[in-house]
């Protein structure tokens, strides 16, 4: 498989347990997942954020008032894929608690959900499009070596 070139900007923000977040966050780590779910080359810019950004964020691009997993900024979508992924690192946390899953399986998961969005797959405006996206992520994370996401316990 030819993984196709990224230019990856990695940044965290404040908040509790941002060093063990940033432990599991390699830059080789971040651009391997990222790059399994690109089918172009991009640039993009992922940024751990705690609550009170992610909040912020949320609602002043969806108008939705609570910090959510993952929000996705594309400004580009060809010749290269041009995007922002914004990661609430305490929402991934709970999350993943909640999914059993390991801290590690999820942000591989959101991120290569979040960079699908940036590619212009959507999952909000159907549901053939929300079983394909799911489809296609589930494949992505065999890949790498995750379970699937969306299987239930």
């Amino acid at each position: 498989m030819t993984l196709n070139k990224l230019e990856l900007s990695l940044q965290f923000g404040s908040f509790d347990n941002v060093a063990e977040h940033r432990a599991l966050l390699s830059r080789a780590t971040v651009t391997k997942w990222i790059q399994h779910a690109l089918a172009v080359d991009a640039e993009i810019t992922v940024r751990i954020v705690g609550t009170e950004e992610g909040q912020a964020l949320n609602a002043q691009f969806r108008k939705k008032d609570y910090a959510t997993n993952v929000l996705t900024f594309d400004y580009q979508q060809a010749p290269t894929v041009m995007a922002d992924l914004v990661i609430c690192g305490p929402v991934i946390e709970r999350e993943a608690k909640e999914q059993n899953k390991s801290l590690q399986e999820h942000y591989a998961h959101m991120l290569v959900h979040g960079t699908l969005h940036a590619q212009g797959w959507d999952h909000e405006t159907s549901e053939e499009d929300a079983n394909e996206m799911e489809a296609y992520e589930t494949d992505i994370m065999a890949e790498l070596g995750y379970p699937d996401p969306y299987a239930k316990d």
